[in-house]
């Protein structure tokens, strides 16, 4: 079986997590870019460049016309994201999505480009997912949920029926959404909270039940 060519952005845990089941999946990871400069690369056999010059240098070398991309960059990052998927495309590296061997999709979800479904993750009967989402490891979106674009779902968290999570947001680790609550844009559920009711955009919410603690204002 041939191998498709593939790069990451972002050479931290989420890289090292993607590696694993792309490569079962018949992709070759060719290179790995990430914005700061004191990284090091995370695979030793792997070349690494910094920021868009070293993509662009990278580039220049000579790529595959079929190379693909994922950016690999999670927590509460969903804007930049988003906005490294922008440049990959614009510089005719379109992005995959990626879904974990032992994830569950249903054949009616939708899932945007650049998207990433880990192992044991569920989405359920028609949930929308936009581009350059994150449903981590062992997290839940169920039947007709709707996540923009970028949204990070984290490991073990439950989105129960019918939530909608705005732009750009990230629910923490093992947090429930009770069903049909709405998540406004740039807001932050911390880990193990309880979601009764709607969190509006721009806010940081957790406890049980989740109550609004701050504005974002990473956001800003």
């Amino acid at each position: 079986m041939k191998r498709q060519d593939i790069i990451f952005w972002g050479g931290t845990g989420q890289a090292k997590v993607l590696r694993e089941f792309m490569e079962r999946l018949g992709y070759r990871l060719v290179a790995v870019f990430d914005n700061c400069p004191n990284l090091t690369s995370p695979f030793p056999d792997v070349p690494f460049e910094v920021g868009e010059e070293g993509f662009l240098r990278w580039q220049a070398a000579g790529v595959s016309p079929q190379t693909v991309c994922l950016v690999a960059i999670g927590g509460a990052h969903g804007r930049d994201r988003c906005a490294i998927q922008r440049f990959l495309e614009a510089h005719n590296v379109p992005p995959v999505i990626a879904i974990h061997p032992s994830a569950y999709v249903a054949v009616d979800a939708s899932i945007g480009k650049g998207s990433q479904v880990l192992a044991h993750a569920t989405v359920g009967a028609q949930a929308r997912l936009g581009e350059a989402c994150i449903v981590n490891t062992a997290s839940s979106v169920d039947h007709e949920c709707v996540l923009g674009d970028g949204v990070h779902i984290c490991p073990g968290a439950t989105l129960a029926g019918c939530v909608e999570v705005g732009q750009y947001s990230m629910i923490g680790s093992g947090a429930v959404v009770l069903p049909r609550v709405r998540i406004g844009r740039d807001a932050i559920i911390g880990a193990g909270a309880v979601v009764t009711r709607d969190i509006p955009d721009n806010k940081v919410a957790y406890g049980n039940p989740a109550r609004i603690i701050r504005d974002n204002i990473e956001s800003k």
